[in-house]
C-alpha cells in the first residue's frame, strides 16, 4: 500500500471498531444515568444529536436500547412527553456479569427446603435482609459521616461503588423531598423472581436514612430505573422507618 493511500483512506475495520467504541459510550451512558433523550446524550458525549440518533438506530435494531415515553413524577406539564431510551434487558447483560441462574436457582432451593409457601417467601425474606445488613455496613459509615442535608447523596456515591449507578436529586412536584435513582442494578434478573431482594434494600435504606422512603419504581419490575422517594421533613423521626411490604418492591400506582 502506498503512503499516500494510507492517509486518504480508513481501513473499514478501524472505522467499525470506533463506531463500536461510541455505540458503547451511548448505551454506558444510558446506563450511568438511566433513560436519556437524544439531546441528553449528545450534551453528557459531545456529540451531534444526528450522530447520536444514528447509534440508538442500530442499538435498537440490535435490542440493546428501546424507545419509550418519558415517565413524569409529580404534576405533568404541557405538551408530548419527550421519548426517552433506556436499555432492554439484552443490553443490561452486556453489562451484568452476575449468575443470575445460579443465584435463583439458590434462593428456590431455600425456599423450597422449609416447605415452600409461606414459609418460604419467609426464608427468602430473611436471606435477603441479612444479605443486605451486610452490604448496607460500608453505606451506614458513608451516611453516618455526611451531613442530614448529604445523606441521600452519601447513599447514592456508596451503592455506584456497588455498581448501581446512582444519584440523588431533588424530587419534582408539591412535596419536599429527592429522589434517590439507581440507575443499574446487578440482580434485577433475580428480583423478578424474588421480590424480597428489593423489599429488603427498601427496608435498609429507610433505617440508614431515619425516615420512611417509598419505592416509585424498580428495573426488576419493567421500570428504567430504580426511583425511591426520600421526604424530607424536620418533623421526621426514627419511628417512622415501617416500610409497607406491599410497595416496597414495586411502583405502588
Amino acid at each position: 500500500m502506498k503512503y499516500g493511500e494510507r492517509h486518504n483512506e480508513t481501513p473499514q475495520g478501524e472505522l467499525a471498531t470506533g463506531e463500536r467504541s461510541t455505540r458503547n459510550r451511548v448505551a454506558r451512558s444510558i446506563l450511568d444515568h438511566g433513560p436519556s433523550t437524544v439531546a441528553d446524550l449528545a450534551q453528557r458525549l459531545g456529540l451531534t444529536q444526528a450522530a447520536v440518533r444514528r447509534h440508538l438506530d442500530t442499538l435498537v435494531t440490535d435490542d440493546v436500547v428501546e424507545a419509550r415515553e418519558q415517565r413524569v413524577y409529580g404534576a405533568r406539564t404541557r405538551g408530548r412527553p419527550a421519548k426517552v431510551f433506556a436499555l432492554t434487558d439484552c443490553g443490561r447483560d452486556a453489562f451484568d456479569q452476575s449468575y443470575d441462574t445460579l443465584a435463583a436457582d439458590a434462593l428456590r432451593w431455600i425456599a423450597q427446603s422449609v416447605g415452600g409457601g409461606a414459609q418460604g417467601e419467609a426464608a427468602v425474606a430473611a436471606f435477603a435482609r441479612s444479605r443486605m445488613e451486610t452490604q448496607a455496613r460500608a453505606y451506614r459509615e458513608a451516611v453516618d459521616a455526611a451531613a442530614p442535608e448529604g445523606r441521600a447523596e452519601a447513599l447514592a456515591k456508596a451503592l455506584t461503588v456497588d455498581g448501581y449507578a446512582a444519584t440523588a436529586k431533588s424530587a419534582p412536584g408539591p412535596h419536599s423531598g429527592e429522589q434517590l435513582c439507581q440507575h443499574h442494578c446487578p440482580v434485577a434478573h433475580v428480583a423478578e423472581q424474588f421480590p424480597q431482594l428489593c423489599e429488603a434494600e427498601t427496608e435498609v435504606f429507610s433505617r440508614l436514612l431515619g425516615t420512611h422512603v417509598q419505592r416509585l419504581a424498580t428495573i426488576a419490575h419493567g421500570d428504567g430505573v430504580c426511583t425511591t422517594f426520600i421526604p424530607r421533613s424536620a418533623s421526621t423521626t426514627q419511628t417512622d422507618t415501617s416500610v409497607s411490604a406491599s410497595t416496597a418492591g414495586r411502583n405502588p400506582a
